[in-house]
This record gives C-alpha cells, structure tokens and sequence, in this order.
C-alpha cells in the first residue's frame, strides 16, 4: 500500500502541483500583452489546478497515515511532524494566494481588456504574486524531500 500511495501522491504532484505552479509563475505575460484569452485561460488553469491539488494532500495524509515499511510498528509520519504540517500551511497560503488574488486580478484585467483599458498596474501583481506561489512550493518540495525533523 505504501508504494501505490507514494506513486500517486508523486503523480498528482507532478501533473497538479506542476501545472499550478507554471501557470503562476508565466500568468503575467498574459496581462502584460494585454492578451485577454490568455488571462481568461490563466485563470480557468489556476482555479482548476488549485482545487486539484487537494488530491495531493488527501493522498499525503493517507500516505502518512500507512505503515512505514522501513518499521511496521510505526507510521510513515504524524501531523505533529514539523515538515508535515509547516508543509500543510504552505500549501494553504499558497492556494489562498492564487485564488485570492491572482485569479481574481487575471479576471479583472480579463474584464478590462475587453474595455480596452490600461492593465499595466495589474501586471507587477499577478507577476509578484505569481513569484511568491512559485516559491512557497519550492520550499514545500524542500520540506518533503529533507524532512527536518523526521
């Protein structure tokens, strides 16, 4: 069990986690073209992406949850573990951050496209937004990979 779980929990990450954190990073280049398809797709790719990712922490937490198979008296990891639940926060404020504010900030500009208005001031918000998800979820790849603590 723990093999089938630690291969999908991989799997969702790669293709949810590295779908999300692409389309954070490059979503400014839509705002700064002034490219409304490419704000609307954006935003439809973040908020999909962001409630996929949800797969990968019910996974994780099953995960955790199974025998180690290094000690079958023991868990794999504990929510009390530090990477564990440091990990869990980030993964929150990260998700809080793309459909807080990138999201509704791509469909703004989506709507001020279409207006032919200026989007230059959203550019440097969805692009520093963008950057800060990217990060977050660097640091949360550390956290799963390192364990400190564990």
């Amino acid at each position: 069990m723990f093999k089938a779980l630690l291969a999908t929990h991989l799997v969702l990450v790669v293709f949810a986690i590295g779908p999300l954190v692409h389309a954070a990073t490059t979503a400014a280049r839509g705002v700064r073209r002034g490219d409304g398809t490419a704000t609307t797709s954006a935003a439809r790719t973040l908020r999909i992406y962001s409630y996929a990712s949800l797969l990968v922490v019910i996974i994780g937490f099953a995960l955790m949850s199974t025998k180690a198979p290094w000690n079958p008296k023991q868990h794999v990891a504990e929510f009390k573990d530090t990477w564990i639940w440091v990990s869990l926060l980030l993964w929150v404020v990260a998700i809080a951050i793309v459909l807080a504010v990138i999201v509704p900030t791509l469909e703004r500009a989506t709507k001020l496209i279409g207006e032919q208005e200026s989007v230059v001031a959203l550019t440097g918000r969805v692009a520093a937004a963008g950057g800060v998800v990217g990060l977050l979820f660097l640091a949360v790849v550390v956290l799963m990979t390192y364990q400190p603590g564990g």
